[in-house]
């Protein structure tokens, strides 16, 4: 990985809240228009580590670079238009249709006197499109399920038409059908627009299935980094996880590790380094 393909940049990075740090001297770097998960138990730091790469967080040391530029120096409005956030669910405090809701992904690129240009309407009318919303026009954003103003945050997101897009839990108020459409999107994005796709996942499953690259979080530092079958063998599900693999099958924790498997001790916690790839994206699903 060269200087000049890292989009994301993570070096020796700790913060918290106060005068507790909750991530700790965590080194990630990120290729751009590559695609990854971050997982990890409950508390393990996942949601703290995208306020701090989003800068709603200032790191307590280390460095963050976006696009070779210090985070740190950049202002909002810069790194809104470097890095797309889909939060798990956002309460809207006013009235707003879905398609005014999906425009405030163009705010960053506007002329703040001038307001949306004919390119920022068809690029919101494309989002909507792509995310499947159509249906959803002229409704209030409130008044939706919880799983509709999800794809609506999403929308927002294709809008806003950054290099990195970031998301936490996008699939958590999703049925499975949609669910699917939603990392096919992903993808589609990563293939077809270069786009550098990070997201926190709970279901390691939909992770493995779905993203080629497993960044593993465990009490604030990054313990794995690789393919999904060396991030996520059965060692580090047993370690990580604390959770016996063959009550998860399906998964490449349950394949004979190297780890494992030179060692008569099945639930041996003996580290491994980290491995990381560059990862072949596969093909997205044009909607």
């Amino acid at each position: 990985m060269t200087e000049r393909d890292v989009i994301l940049d993570l070096a020796g990075v700790s913060g918290g809240y106060g005068r507790h740090d909750v991530i700790h001297e965590v080194d990630l770097r990120v290729r751009a228009g590559e695609r990854l998960a971050i997982v990890g138990p409950n508390g393990a730091g996942k949601s703290t580590l995208l306020r701090l790469v989003t800068g709603l967080l200032a790191p307590t040391a280390g460095e963050i670079h976006v696009g070779g530029q210090p985070l740190r120096g950049l202002s909002r409005e810069a790194i809104a238009r470097r890095i797309a956030v889909v939060p798990q669910l956002a309460s809207l405090p006013f009235s707003a249709r879905v398609e005014e809701v999906v425009a405030l992904g163009r705010l960053p690129h506007e002329d703040p006197l001038r307001g949306p240009r004919p390119v920022d309407r068809a690029i919101v009318a494309d989002a909507i499109d792509r995310v499947g919303l159509g249906r959803l026009i002229g409704r209030d954003a409130r008044e939706l399920s919880l799983g509709e103003r999800q794809l609506v945050l999403l929308a927002v997101a294709v809008a806003q038409a950054a290099p990195i897009v970031i998301l936490d839990e996008p699939t958590v108020h999703l049925d499975i059908r949609h669910q699917v459409e939603v990392m096919d999107l992903l993808a589609d994005l990563n293939v077809r627009e270069g786009r550098t796709v990070i997201a926190v996942l709970h279901d390691l499953h939909l992770a493995v299935r779905t993203l080629p690259r497993i960044v593993v979080l465990d009490a604030g530092r990054l313990v794995a980094d690789g393919p999904p079958a060396e991030a996520l063998d059965a060692d580090r599900i047993r370690d990580v996880f604390g959770v016996d693999p063959a009550v998860m099958p399906d998964g490449p924790w349950s394949r004979p590790t190297r780890r494992s498997s030179s060692r008569p001790s099945a639930g041996s916690t003996e580290p491994t380094g980290s491995t990381e790839t560059a990862p072949t994206a596969p093909a997205g699903t044009a909607r």
